[in-house]
């Protein structure tokens, strides 16, 4: 079965500093048909104004990720004596709340906005220690193959999380394409972050997704686009 997540049919939220897209139910957006993919949760694209950003607040039990598209996201919690940080385009940050922290995220810029995306994936384990790290993932490094972003145990550089679910990034100016391979023992999420792509006749564009379950065989991605496309594909137990 193949799940079809068109961009335009995502919740929306819009505030003074912040334009926000919920593929799955997330806050004031509920909707029961989508609650989430397996333990894939959240995936918010975020657009924060210069000086906005989410103030302080709690999690517990909840992998979170996130990726910067453009601009820079600031970074604060209280796992460590407080770790802080920015994130810049093609970073990745991994927040494991554990059993609990408190953290914030706002635009590291007075003067420009910034475009992420937040995803929050459910652990495998309860009221373990918070974790914090982050990493820059080179694009040209993952240039028309799957590299990994987060993994179970760190494999290749990436980060380790909490669950057993590898996050694998693609990047493909145009023309350029990509294998999927897929194992109908394992469920998948394609999220197209940005540009455009054809898959099996199907066209997607930035914030479009495809969930694929019990699903086998050798598909090809093309990138289309005038812009790169940057390409997130979630490997999650079924």
């Amino acid at each position: 079965m193949i799940v079809e997540r068109p961009s335009a049919t995502r919740g929306a939220v819009k505030t003074g500093w912040l334009d926000s897209r919920h593929t799955f139910s997330f806050g004031h957006y509920h909707d029961p048909l989508w609650m989430g993919f397996g333990p894939l949760r959240v995936i918010n694209e975020d657009r924060v104004a210069p000086g906005g950003g989410f103030p302080p607040h709690d999690h517990a039990n909840m992998e979170i990720l996130s990726y910067v598209l453009s601009g820079a996201l600031a970074h604060r919690d209280s796992a460590s004596a407080g770790d802080a940080g920015v994130l810049h385009a093609g970073e990745l940050q991994w927040m494991s709340a554990g059993h609990g922290i408190q953290h914030s995220e706002f635009n590291a810029s007075q003067s420009e906005a910034v475009h992420f995306l937040q995803i929050w994936i459910q652990p495998d384990r309860v009221n373990a220690p918070p974790a914090y790290a982050q990493r820059a993932f080179d694009p040209q490094a993952r240039r028309g193959r799957w590299a990994v972003l987060a993994s179970p145990d760190g494999v290749d550089g990436s980060l380790a999380i909490r669950q057993q679910a590898w996050l694998r990034g693609a990047w493909m100016p145009a023309g350029e394409s990509v294998d999927l391979v897929l194992d109908p023992a394992r469920r998948y999420w394609l999220h197209v972050a940005q540009g455009a792509v054809e898959l099996d006749g199907r066209t997607l564009t930035a914030g479009d997704a495809l969930g694929f379950v019990s699903e086998s065989g050798l598909h090809r991605i093309v990138a289309t686009g005038a812009v790169a496309a940057d390409l997130l594909l979630f490997d999650l137990p079924v």
